[in-house]
């Protein structure tokens, strides 16, 4: 039986590896689930939310000599640590031979920053699942410009929407989301001012249900560290009934939802799917740290005033085709297809990317700096001391290596308080 690798270190590379799992396993592979025991924060709600049971923390070294050992090895970390993971893959396999696993890597939403370093970080995989025909033509010029071969390159789209979104709903408008990002926007007086508008939306729309979705509960831990909770941001502050902070599954709420509100989120895309209107908040105005500036062309850029006198824009066609147009099958169904031809005609278009000369400078300025840099425990450590000094910085970075991340971030937050 053919086995695979699954990577990841929280809850949304979690859920991307899930629908591959889902996947493969229909394949016939027996799948292992894995997470490094470098930074990583998946609760056991986050996990069971993901539909595992649960997930195995290993080493750096157990987690390479397994994905050496494995016919195919999904990660959904991060592109540094996606890039790591293929030098020292590139390495242990020039030592063995043989062909090695067919190695996955992709993108969990849309990107909206580091669009050409993200590609090049993962550039050493033999699949590049490509979100958007926008990011494929994008990442094909890269490639051009560094001589880098390009066969490794999917356009396989988002994994939770199709390639044909149902029609836009025109009746009523009765229940509103506001779909919350963890650092979008970071600073507390921006979050403040945002949920304001909500709860303002809601006073002038007393028959609309305003529903203000979180990121993750308070205590739970995302990629991007969310500071400002919410629950900790509107405590105190009146609400009308019609509003009220709801953590339902985006997916499990979208199909009652008439309007998604977000600054950036990815929830957006999965809300055309499901027909629903979406206008994307503008009040702070377009920034690369709000995450909109890659919104400019999509036509649904609105200010709350416009929002709240039902001045929805419609989200443009070129635009929507970009994400939905151009694949058949859904993302998981095309990156296990791909996975498949490899694995029956020996294929590995990793090698060509590894014999580059971008790859290989890549490469040797990864052996320098592991020559002279602490590992990440200790640069882990030397942030916290010189933020906290000794005694707290020391305490705070055992903390974050003995305990769950769980317990961890509720202390952060009654330490903040």
């Amino acid at each position: 039986m053919p086995t695979a690798l699954l990577i990841a270190s929280f809850d949304s590379q979690l859920k991307w590896c899930a629908g591959i799992r889902s996947e493969l396993t229909s394949h016939g592979f027996e799948c292992r689930t894995v997470t490094p025991d470098t930074r990583n924060a998946l609760s056991p709600q986050q996990i069971a939310d993901a539909g595992f049971g649960s997930i195995e923390r290993m080493t750096w070294d157990e987690l390479v000599t397994a994905a050496r050992h494995s016919d195919v090895v999904v990660s959904a970390l991060a592109g540094p640590a996606t890039q790591r993971l293929t030098i020292d893959l590139s390495r242990e396999l020039a030592d063995i031979g043989g062909p090695g696993p067919v190695i996955v890597s992709g993108w969990v939403g849309i990107i909206i920053e580091k669009l050409t370093a993200g590609y090049l970080d993962r550039c050493g995989t033999d699949v590049v699942a490509v979100n958007s025909a926008h990011d494929l033509a994008n990442f094909k010029d890269v490639a051009a410009r560094l001589s880098i071969p390009d066969d490794n390159l999917v356009l396989a789209g988002l994994p939770f929407v199709s390639s044909s979104p149902r029609p836009a709903r025109d009746g009523p408008i009765r229940t509103v989301l506001f779909a919350d990002q963890p650092t979008v926007p970071r600073s507390f007086h921006e979050r403040r001012h945002v949920y304001q508008r909500l709860i303002d939306y809601a006073l002038v729309h007393p028959d609309r249900e305003v529903l203000l979705k979180p990121r993750h509960r308070i205590g739970e831990d995302t990629f991007h560290t969310m500071l400002h909770h919410p629950e900790d941001v509107l405590a105190g502050v009146p609400t009308p009934p019609n509003f009220r902070i709801d953590y339902t599954a985006i997916s499990q709420s979208l199909p009652h939802v008439d309007l998604l509100l977000t600054l950036s989120s990815t929830a957006c895309l999965e809300a055309i799917d499901h027909g629903c209107r979406v206008a994307l908040v503008l009040d702070l105005g377009v920034h690369e740290r709000h995450g909109n500036h890659v919104f400019m062309d999509s036509g649904m850029l609105r200010t709350f005033d416009q929002i709240v006198n039902d001045e929805i824009g419609v989200p443009d066609p070129a635009w929507v085709r970009g994400y939905f147009s151009g694949r058949e099958g859904n993302a998981n169904q095309i990156i296990v297809d791909r996975v498949a031809k490899l694995l029956a005609d020996d294929e590995r278009p990793s090698r060509g990317v590894w014999a580059s000369p971008y790859f290989r400078s890549t490469t040797q300025l990864s052996d320098v700096e592991d020559s002279y840099k602490p590992t990440w425990r200790a640069k882990a450590w030397g942030r916290r001391v010189r933020k906290h000094g000794v005694l707290i910085g020391t305490a705070s970075h055992l903390a974050n290596l003995w305990f769950p991340p769980v317990l961890v971030r509720a202390v952060q937050a009654l330490r903040r308080r």
